[in-house]
């Protein structure tokens, strides 16, 4: 897979796969996901596997060995993007300029990092461009 075709997962599209309370948004998260996986078309950073185990272990009571199964088979494939100073710097520019929070400002400071070209997020402003980065909702509509 190019690096132009790259795509960023925010948690919130993990969340959805994990979490089945909403069958469209969970189906919709699982293709993602899927194809990521297979295409090697998506990433995320450390920031979003360590928020997945959190709501996995802690509101989605995924047991010990559910949650490494996770981790193993799912995230660890994903994951593209580990801190590195760069990261933070460009973050607290992002916060600045675009009034996220700071961590949120670091999820797209990470798709920046990557080279990708959207950012799926349920989360953030959908369509918003920042430098080559789209911003898109996938559960909207």
């Amino acid at each position: 897979m190019s690096v132009d075709k790259l795509s960023l997962l925010d948690t919130n599209v993990i969340i959805y796969l994990l979490d089945g309370s909403n069958s469209k948004k969970s189906r919709r998260a699982e293709k993602l996901v899927q194809s990521g996986l297979r295409e090697r078309s998506c990433c995320i950073s450390q920031q979003v596997i360590q928020e997945t185990l959190n709501v996995a272990t802690q509101k989605l009571n995924f047991a010990p060995e559910d949650a490494e199964r996770l981790l193993d088979k799912t995230l660890l494939p994903l994951l593209r993007i580990v801190p590195a100073a760069r990261l933070y710097e460009r973050g607290l520019r992002i916060q600045s300029r675009y009034l996220y929070s700071f961590y949120d400002s670091l999820i797209i400071s990470a798709a920046l990092e990557a080279g990708c070209k959207n950012l799926y997020s349920e989360d953030l402003q959908d369509g918003q461009r920042i430098e080559q980065l789209t911003i898109v909702n996938p559960f909207r509509g």
